[in-house]
């Protein structure tokens, strides 16, 4: 099973603590909420690959959060947590754009297939966090560090780390600069001059000698998109 970030939001304290324990013992990173305004906040500003998201919230309901999600954070991959008779929540969900569904109570073993099941379907999934291969060295993520064979290291800034991983952990993907300004640097695009973006495609392109624009690929009008290895 991949290892992968998944954020929580589920009012029931006993579900919740069932759910995160069981996850961090598969191996992933867990973050959670208890309630929906938490849960919308943490939605937005963290990073995850998963978000397990129950209907019936305090606060904003699980709906209301997947709606905004759809606009501010799009391509989100979402499951959410239903109570039994909730056939017309269910619906709502899945036209709002919720990747699937799963029925309290469920199992622990239904749950984590329904995750790997997501995310393999899911454009949005990242492959191998920890590492970014280029060519002629690696991006270490961990670090922040860019490692050449022939010794040589250079240290990426903080927004250039950012836009490196997003890049190199979705290989082969069309990613356009509005998805770059929300889902990696949490901007609005309305808001926000999308030279900023290649400007630092640009200086990235250098540290990482990518000086023919053969790995940080510009696709006109689209985006662009770091070249499978």
């Amino acid at each position: 099973m991949s290892r992968y970030r998944i954020l929580v939001i589920e009012d029931d304290h006993a579900i919740r603590r069932g759910m995160v324990d069981a996850l961090k013992f598969a191996g992933h990173e867990v973050a959670e909420a208890s309630n929906g305004n938490d849960g919308y906040d943490a939605a937005l500003n963290i990073e995850y690959d998963l978000l397990l998201l129950d209907i019936v919230l305090p606060g904003m309901t699980g709906l209301e959060i997947l709606e905004r999600l759809q606009t501010e954070r799009p391509g989100t991959p979402v499951i959410l947590l239903t109570a039994k008779g909730g056939e017309d929540d269910r619906v709502a969900g899945l036209k709002r754009g919720a990747d699937d569904y799963i029925v309290k109570p469920f199992s622990i073993k239904e749950l984590l297939a329904r995750i790997e099941a997501v995310l393999r379907r899911s454009p949005g999934r990242a492959v191998d966090r920890r590492s970014v291969v280029i060519p002629g060295g690696t991006a270490d993520l961990d670090l922040r560090i860019v490692r050449f064979a022939d010794g040589e290291e250079t240290p990426l800034t903080e927004r250039e780390f950012e836009l490196l991983r997003y890049l190199g952990t979705h290989p082969g993907r069309i990613i356009s600069r509005d998805e770059i300004l929300q889902r990696v640097w949490r901007l609005d695009p309305r808001a926000v001059e999308t030279r900023t973006i290649d400007m630092t495609i640009a200086r990235l392109r250098e540290k990482i000698r990518d000086h023919n624009c053969n790995t940080i690929q510009t696709i006109r009008g689209r985006g662009y998109q770091f070249a499978k290895s």
